[in-house]
C-alpha cells in the first residue's frame, strides 16, 4: 500500500507540468485562430457596428493583451474557476458538470465492454494459435477495427432503430418522461445501447488483437514450456499462466486509449445527439467560444491523467516489480 501511495504522489506531481503545457498550448492555439466569440455572436445577429463589437470585447476582457489574459486564466484555474462561457452565458464549470456525466457513462460502459469482451475473445483466439477460431476472430477484429465509428453508428441506427425499432435513434433519455429511480436508469441504459456499441466495438477489436498477440508470445516462454512438460492441463495453463501474463500489456493500453476514447465520443455523440462532453466541444468550436473550449481541453487532460494514474496503480498491483525503483530512489 505504501508503494502505491508513493507511486501516486510521484505521478500527481509529474502531472502538474503536463497540465500547464496543455493550458498554455491551448491558449496559444486559440489566439492563433481567426476570429473570436464576439465575431461569431455578431454573425448570428446578422451583423453589428464596430462600437458594439468593442463594447462586447471590453466586457468579456478580450481587449486586454494575450499575456494578461493568460495570467488571469492561470490564476483562476488555480482556484478551480474555469471562467465564463461566452456562447452559453453561464459558468463553464457548471456547464461541464452538466454534460460530463453523460460522456462518462458512454466512455465507461464502452471501455468496459471493449476490455472485457475483447480480452475474453483474445483468450479464445490465443488459446490455440493458428486454428480456425483464431483465424476467424483475427480477420473479424481487423475488419471491425478498420470500420469508422460514425459509419458503424449510422448502420446500427438504420438496422436496430429505424427498421427493427428496438432502440431509440437519438438522445440520452426519453424527453419529458417523468421517470425516476430505476425506471430512469433503465431508460438511460436503453438509449445508450447503440452509442456504446458503436464506440466500444472499435476498441474491442484492438484489445482482442493485443490479447491474442500477447498470448502468442507467452506461449513461447520457458516457464510455459516447463509447465507443459509437467503435464499441466491446457485449460489451467491458459487461464492461470498464459492469459494472466498476456493481460499486462492490455492494462497499459487501457490508459493509452483513454484520450482516443474521449476523442471518439465526440463523433458518436454527434451521430446519436447525446448531450455530452464531446458534443459540447463541437458547439464551443462552432461558437468560437475560446474560454469554454479551453476549459473542455483542460478537463479532458485531467481526465486522461487520472485514468493513467489509476492504470499505473492497477499495473503495480498486477506486477509487484513496477514502482520498486521509484520507491528506492
Amino acid at each position: 500500500m505504501h508503494r502505491a501511495w508513493t507511486l501516486m504522489r510521484r505521478r500527481l506531481i509529474g502531472s502538474i507540468p503536463v497540465l500547464l503545457i496543455v493550458v498554455m498550448g491551448t491558449f496559444l492555439l486559440m489566439e492563433m485562430a481567426p476570429g473570436d466569440a464576439v465575431d461569431a455572436y455578431l454573425v448570428s445577429l446578422g451583423g453589428g457596428d464596430a462600437g458594439l463589437a468593442a463594447q462586447l470585447r471590453q466586457s468579456y476582457g478580450l481587449d486586454q493583451s494575450a499575456f494578461s489574459r493568460l495570467l488571469f486564466y492561470l490564476g483562476s484555474l488555480a482556484c478551480f474557476d474555469l471562467g465564463w462561457s461566452l456562447a452559453f452565458d453561464r459558468p463553464i464549470l457548471s456547464l461541464i458538470a452538466e454534460r460530463l456525466p453523460n460522456t462518462l457513462w458512454l466512455m465507461g460502459t464502452a471501455t468496459a465492454l471493449a476490455f472485457m469482451l475483447g480480452s475474453v475473445l483474445g483468450v479464445v483466439a490465443g488459446a490455440r494459435p493458428g486454428s480456425l477460431t483464431d483465424r476467424v476472430l483475427s480477420i473479424g477484429s481487423l475488419a471491425l477495427y478498420a470500420t469508422p465509428s460514425f459509419w458503424l453508428g449510422l448502420v446500427l441506427i438504420l438496422i436496430f432503430a429505424v427498421d427493427l425499432r428496438w432502440f431509440p435513434t437519438a438522445g440520452i433519455e426519453t424527453v419529458a418522461s417523468g421517470k425516476a429511480g430505476m425506471a430512469r436508469v433503465f431508460d438511460v441504459a436503453w438509449h445508450l445501447v447503440l452509442p456504446v456499441a458503436s464506440l466500444g466495438f472499435i476498441y474491442l477489436a484492438l484489445f482482442l488483437r493485443m490479447m491474442r498477440s500477447g498470448m502468442a508470445e507467452v506461449w513461447r516462454l520457458d516457464f510455459v514450456l516447463a509447465a507443459r512438460a509437467r503435464g499441466i492441463s491446457r485449460l489451467r495453463l491458459v487461464l492461470r499462466h498464459v492469459a494472466r501474463n498476456a493481460l499486462l500489456p492490455l492494462v497499459t493500453m487501457l490508459g493509452l486509449q483513454a484520450a482516443t476514447m474521449l476523442g471518439g465520443s465526440v463523433v458518436v455523440e454527434s451521430v446519436f445527439a447525446v448531450p455530452g462532453f464531446g458534443r459540447l466541444a463541437h458547439e464551443a468550436v462552432a461558437a468560437r467560444d475560446a474560454p469554454l473550449l479551453t476549459g473542455i481541453i483542460v478537463v479532458s487532460a485531467a481526465m486522461v491523467i487520472a485514468v493513467n494514474l489509476l492504470v499505473d496503480i492497477a499495473y503495480g498491483f498486477l506486477d509487484p516489480r513496477v514502482g520498486r525503483g521509484e520507491e528506492v530512489s
